[in-house]
């Protein structure tokens, strides 16, 4: 049983890749934070290279100087993994497989993104396929057709929960099927996707799971269809669990970890401060605060220091319809009160990363690329440049440079020094 203080008090992924590389889902801590910074520009970042790529929400990851890509095949019911030099751009590699038909709204494409981890690369197609690929040339490894094994409903608009590597383990939220129960979350072998454990009877959510805690206080945090969990890495029990159920089925942000608050949030249900604390039969899981308005649609928080959290958040449906619109909220994450606000700073998103120094890179779904000053009093802008078409991509930052992509392309971009 992790003992709580210990739990919260350490934010920590498994080691994938160097600190440099960005081999996973919100980078080297899942937490959208690199140990880079990026000064000022007066000109636009330069556009090192550009590659043509296919269609998908998918993020760029980088990892032993390569850039990793999943995508979908145009006009084929196929899925295409790419292998680019992170220098130049060059192609490595790229593979294909086949994939069930499926037509979603906001694209076809794949949404979860790829997980680089020792020598393997990890994709989880918009169909519910898990494919491992070897790193080095794309040799396939082995795949898993979740959805079909488990016999679990996709979602509305497709499979978008980013592998989680945690030990010898490639963990999902899949899901259940119509009246099922334990398979919620999911455990494969990361060499041979043969099944460790299942877990669980909730729906899958959109929402991709971290690791968070060190040795016996080590757990997974996921942000089911129903609750926000915490599971043993060794055999998916529960520790606690949290309901949080969006009126909508969109709950799509990755759980953040705020001193000792594990922090969650949907487009209806808003932001919940939840404290994980002991009782008589093991944990329990307790709502410290709430904000309604601080509903994220897909774009996950991310805690500046000890006293400020940024996010984005959307247009709450209503019975009237509102124009979509993405507000940055600054709230104070062990109160949930809000600082300030800054509307219109996208429609639907606008993707957030933290910097070594506090600073903030904010990338809007039109493609506009904003370098931000960290403050508890107002919005504060040091740059801005357009880099990209639109975008609901997570931007990639490894060795002094940016990858983005948007519907058309993959591009490289180089801060000045």
């Amino acid at each position: 049983m992790p003992r709580l203080l210990s739990l919260l008090a350490l934010f920590v992924c498994a080691s994938i890749t160097a600190a440099a590389d960005w081999p996973q889902w919100l980078g080297p801590n899942r937490d959208a934070s690199s140990s880079e910074k990026v000064a000022p520009w007066k000109e636009a970042p330069k556009v090192v290279w550009k590659q043509p790529v296919g269609e998908g929400n998918s993020s760029p990851v980088v990892a032993e100087g390569r850039v990793f890509l999943h995508v979908k095949v145009k006009d084929k019911n196929q899925e295409q993994v790419h292998a680019f030099d992170a220098k130049n751009g060059k192609p490595i590699w790229d593979r294909t497989y086949d994939r069930a038909e499926a037509k979603f709204l906001f694209g076809n494409g794949p949404r979860a993104t790829p997980t680089v981890s020792d020598g393997r690369v990890y994709t989880f197609g918009i169909t519910g396929v898990l494919t491992c690929w070897d790193a080095k040339d794309g040799t396939q490894l082995w795949q898993v057709d979740a959805l079909k094994q488990y016999e679990a409903p996709n979602l509305f608009f497709g499979v978008s929960c980013s592998p989680l590597v945690e030990g010898d383990k490639v963990i999902l939220n899949v899901g259940v099927k119509k009246g099922g129960k334990g398979t919620s979350i999911v455990a494969l072998d990361r060499k041979t996707g043969k099944e460790i454990w299942k877990a669980g009877d909730d729906p899958a959510s959109y929402a991709s799971g971290i690791a968070i805690g060190k040795d016996r206080d080590r757990q997974l945090v996921f942000l089911t269809g129903a609750n926000v969990v915490g599971v043993d890495p060794k055999d998916g029990s529960a520790f606690w669990k949290f309901p949080l159920k969006d009126a909508l089925n969109e709950s799509s942000t990755t759980p953040v970890v705020a001193a000792d608050l594990i922090i969650a949030s949907s487009v209806t249900y808003g932001a919940v401060g939840v404290k994980v604390e002991p009782t008589s039969t093991g944990m329990a899981a307790k709502q410290v605060w709430k904000n309604d308005e601080a509903n994220c649609y897909f774009s996950t928080p991310v805690v500046v220091g000890k006293e400020l959290m940024y996010l984005v958040s959307g247009t709450k449906p209503g019975i009237v319809p509102t124009p979509p619109e993405a507000t940055l909220r600054c709230l104070d994450p062990a109160t949930g009160k809000e600082l300030w606000k800054k509307p219109k700073v996208g429609k639907y998103h606008a993707s957030l990363l933290k910097l070594t120094d506090d600073k903030l890179l904010m990338l809007d779904d039109a493609g506009t690329l904003f370098l931000l000053e960290p403050s508890a009093k107002e919005y504060k802008e040091l740059a801005k440049a357009k880099v990209c078409g639109d975008t609901w991509a997570h931007p990639a930052l490894a060795d002094g440079r940016l990858y983005v992509r948007d519907g058309k392309e993959l591009i490289c971009l180089e801060f000045a020094k």
